[in-house]
């Protein structure tokens, strides 16, 4: 038959019965009636027989139903509320337990890493099913594979498996085994840049050398320190390329290959501003640390930026280095930094309070404007309200005055204090200049220099009448300061020691000059044990010469007790008494103090005990001691701990109080 022709099935002819038999005649198929069933022919014989078209038999149309011919409802008679999915859960279905078995990771010291990132460790033994637990398991496998190529081991496989636990209904076992295999190691290192100076500077800070093993942090951490050092060294535009390693199955190596570009070695040039500003390009010189011409060193940078924030006049502001291409006589290229700046809101409020015995409540209010004399000359008003001191002063300060951290400041106030040991109402003149620590850079040594004018009128115990009385004292005063400081922090020490030494030349005038000095040295010393507890201690003593205690106003004299001093003692208790057993003052005092500051968290326990007394003397004596001890809480906070330190006279003397209470800001010392 000729391809694509149908075959038609083949014809059977029937055998006649036998003549015993007696069967039908069969019909006759004519060849007309078997034509008539095949598709027709066309004259051509090669030509493909037309398709046959299947006969459909007729169904009636059903009618269709009355709904569908009526016209759709319009749009807004829809709900739209969305159907609400009920998922039944079965809470009798109970949960699987399992444990975690992880094999061939602890030779290679991974064990600790993998189970701190295991998702079977972190679901906790337990699984709706056995198909989490699978699921968790085959994480597991990838997590080993990540782990292990992070050290190098690029052939390293792991499997996973559940396991039954024999006895045990509803408990599992997933088994993790991984196989590192070898681990790479740097078969070859090269560095794509520029030549530096001093050469080889890339390939000194890149702590990697040929035969370390591949360990992806430490890669990482030597590509980091090269973008550290460079920008460091004279090249503030260095950055740093995506490395490439080319493994090497059959060596166990790797060729290990970084880009650098360094770009120019640079210097610092001058400074442009832009943006709101609230000082010009003249007043940030004032604050760097570096001089035009040095070469470019990006910590200085990130200090100036710090200083900048550090002055409170900004919202935002920014340092960025800039290209100029001017090339140095040195070969190096000129740097300008861009400082854009948005100055802030200039003027806050602040309170403050605190507690103490002795001194009872004391609440302080400030208003500071902190740019009313560009640059950085600030206006403050203080106002102070408590049951035993009231009083208001006026400041000027200009911050960062012609040098970095130097403070210049002209106060006038008026005060009033009402304690057991004087009524005094005082108005004082004074100026200091100062060099200080602040909370970015704190220094090893600062200073502190000026003056103080005061005139105070207050209540005296004369002895000789057996009362007290009031004098008028006119006080002239050069007041200085100096500070070696070898701790770790301002407001919170954990380390090291300071040592102070105050000096104020003055002369009382009540009638006639008598001039004298006052003098103060104090050490203190913090030592750590352990990670949380730190040993602290201080000492002081002071001494006044050159005048007797009566020709001395009695606010000007030394006193003990109080939440700075020996604790358990009420404010200024400590020290000779009058006829009626009020504190009068002294001329020398000696202290000491020791604390146990032990932190867990934001919290703090502080156990103390201190020491020491006042005494009528120019010298301080070792005699007569009186101590108080007690415990402390402490809260930490982002800008120092708050303090509550309750304590109690140990060796207290007819007047003292049980328990004292002091709240304040900042430790003891």
């Amino acid at each position: 038959m000729a391809a694509g022709l149908q075959q038609v099935p083949p014809v059977v002819v029937a055998t006649p019965p036998s003549a015993t038999q007696q069967a039908p005649e069969p019909p006759i198929v004519t060849d007309d009636a078997f034509d008539k069933a095949l598709p027709p022919l066309s004259n051509d014989i090669n030509a493909p027989l037309e398709p046959m078209v299947p006969v459909v038999p007729e169904v009636p149309e059903a009618a269709a139903p009355p709904e569908l011919t009526q016209p759709l409802p319009a749009l807004s008679g829809f709900d739209t509320t969305p159907l609400n999915d009920v998922t039944v859960a079965d809470t009798k279905a109970p949960d699987i337990r399992y444990e975690t078995v992880l094999r061939g990771l602890d030779g290679i010291g991974l064990t600790g890493q993998f189970n701190g990132l295991s998702s079977l460790k972190g679901g906790g033994g337990k699984a709706p099913n056995a198909t989490v637990v699978s699921a968790r398991a085959r994480e597991d496998e990838a997590l080993a594979v990540r782990l292990m190529k992070s050290l190098g081991y690029y052939d390293g496989t792991a499997v996973s498996a559940l396991e039954i636990i024999p006895g045990e209904t509803g408990r599992v076992r997933a088994v993790v085994s991984a196989t590192p295999g070898k681990q790479y190691t740097l078969g070859s290192i090269t560095v794509q840049a520029q030549p530096t100076v001093p050469p080889g500077l890339i390939e000194s800070q890149l702590a990697l050398k040929i035969g370390d093993p591949i360990d992806a942090v430490r890669v990482q951490g030597a590509e980091a320190n090269v973008a550290l050092i460079l920008p460091q060294q004279g090249y503030p535009f260095t950055k740093v390329g995506q490395r490439d390693i080319l493994l090497d199955d059959a060596a166990g190596t790797g060729a290990y290959t970084l880009p650098v570009d360094t770009g120019p070695r640079s210097s610092f040039g001058t400074f442009t501003t832009e943006g709101r500003l609230a000082f010009g390009a003249e007043h940030v010189s004032v604050l760097t640390r570096f001089k035009p011409g040095e070469l470019y060193d990006n910590r200085k940078v990130d200090d100036l930026r710090e200083a900048l924030v550090a002055t409170g006049l900004f919202s935002t502001v920014s340092v960025e280095p800039l290209r100029t291409g001017n090339i140095n006589p040195d070969g190096t290229e000129q740097v300008n930094l861009l400082i854009e700046q948005e100055r802030g809101p200039p003027r806050s409020l602040s309170v403050s309070g605190g507690y103490s015995t002795g001194q009872g409540i004391r609440v302080e209010g400030a208003f500071t404007h902190r740019n009313l004399f560009p640059p950085e000359g600030a206006l403050i008003a203080t106002a102070v309200a408590g049951t035993q001191e009231q009083g208001a002063t006026v400041t000027f300060r200009r911050s960062n005055a012609g040098r970095r951290d130097k403070t210049v400041t002209l106060t006038a106030g008026a005060n009033h204090s009402n304690y057991d040991a004087f009524d005094a109402f005082t108005t004082t003149v004074s100026g200091r200049i100062s060099y200080d620590s602040t909370p970015i850079w704190q220094k090893k040594f600062t200073y502190a220099y000026g003056f103080e004018l005061t005139g105070t009128n207050e209540s005296v115990f004369d002895f000789g009448l057996g009362a007290r009385k009031r004098g008028t004292y006119f006080i002239a005063a050069l007041p200085g300061q100096v500070e070696f400081d070898q701790s770790d922090s301002l407001l919170n020490p954990t380390k090291g020691y300071r040592l102070k030494l105050s000096l104020s030349p003055e002369t009382s005038v009540r009638g006639a000059v008598r001039p004298y000095a006052r003098t103060l040295i104090e050490a203190s010393g913090y030592y750590p044990i352990g990670g949380s507890i730190v040993l602290a201690g201080r000492v002081r003593a002071g001494s006044i010469a050159g005048t007797g205690r009566d020709d001395l106003a009695p606010s000007r004299r030394y006193y003990g007790g109080g939440g700075g001093s020996v604790r358990g003692y009420g404010f200024q208790r400590l020290g000779p008494l009058d006829l009626n057993g009020d504190p009068v003052g002294g001329r020398s005092i000696n202290e000491f103090a020791i604390e146990a500051r032990y932190r867990f968290g934001n919290f703090g326990i502080v156990p103390f005990l201190d020491g020491g007394n006042a005494y009528e003397s120019a010298l301080p004596k070792g005699s007569d001691l009186r101590f108080g001890a007690g415990i402390g809480g402490r809260f930490y906070t982002n800008f120092g701990p708050l303090r509550v330190d309750v304590a109690t006279p140990l060796n207290p003397r007819p007047g003292d109080g049980k328990v004292a209470l002091y709240i304040s800001i900042g430790q003891a010392f």
